[in-house]
């Protein structure tokens, strides 16, 4: 059985713009479930949508509720994200091995965000299960909300297939002949124009040139274009000499 993704609670967030940035690092990563507790600034937020920068579906299914209590009754592991344990003794886990907990249940799992000023007040972490601590550098310990969603929604996203970006495909590698064309092109060049000198050392030098141009996986594209350089350079070489 797949555990279900995990609930991201934003406790009482201030700026309708960080509740979007924060939807789009959700959904960046494949999680969609937003609930606020209390925002500042009340719900819906106009600043949340330019922000989301596409992340409509999370804003557009996102709950609000009064209080923390409320946003995570139908969740059993509870985890509250904070950089010190504000004299609560609980677990603290990180990113990862949060990640793998939820992954590694069939309950529902909510992680908490705090106020974007202060953070999580006591009460907030005293309901959680288990503190989520970032593992940070300990004289700037200064993440903004949508940094910290993004870094607890990657860790989880690992346990999951999500595509990758889609790519070009990138044409084959040329077949051997048309590399040899090509090289056999530029060493006539090469020949014309006094290029290989001493004679004792011409077998030696057009080795380390072929090594040289069989590193990359030319295309066949690449080897017309690079043939086209050369049949031009060659063209205003003899031009000139003419």
């Amino acid at each position: 059985m797949t555990a279900p993704a995990p609930v991201i609670v934003l406790v009482r967030p201030q700026l309708g713009e960080n509740i979007g940035k924060a939807a789009r690092a959700m959904l960046n990563f494949g999680l969609t479930e937003m609930r606020l507790v209390a925002p500042r600034d009340g719900w819906p937020n106009p600043s949340a949508g330019p922000a989301a920068s596409g992340a409509d579906i999370v804003l557009e299914q996102a709950r609000v509720y009064d209080s923390v209590a409320d946003a995570v009754a139908d969740c059993v592991e509870v985890y509250a994200t904070t950089v010190r344990k504000r004299g609560v003794s609980k677990p603290v886990v990180t990113p990862d091995e949060a990640a793998r907990e939820i992954h590694g249940a069939p309950t529902r799992a909510a992680i908490l965000f705090g106020p974007e000023r202060s953070g999580l007040e006591t009460e907030d972490v005293a309901i959680a299960r288990k503190i989520l601590t970032v593992p940070i550098n300990p004289e700037f310990g200064s993440l903004n909300l949508a940094q910290a969603v993004i870094l607890v929604a990657y860790e989880w996203s690992k346990g999951v297939s999500l595509a990758q970006p889609t790519q070009e495909d990138l044409d084959p590698p040329a077949p051997q002949d048309e590399l040899d064309g090509m090289i056999g092109q530029l060493e006539d060049m090469l020949h014309r124009n006094g290029f290989f000198y001493p004679e004792a050392r011409i077998p030696t030098t057009k080795r380390t040139l072929r090594t040289l141009l069989t590193k990359p996986g030319w295309t066949r594209l690449e080897l017309r274009t690079l043939r086209g350089v050369l049949s031009a350079l060659d063209g205003k070489k003899r031009a000139r000499i003419e």
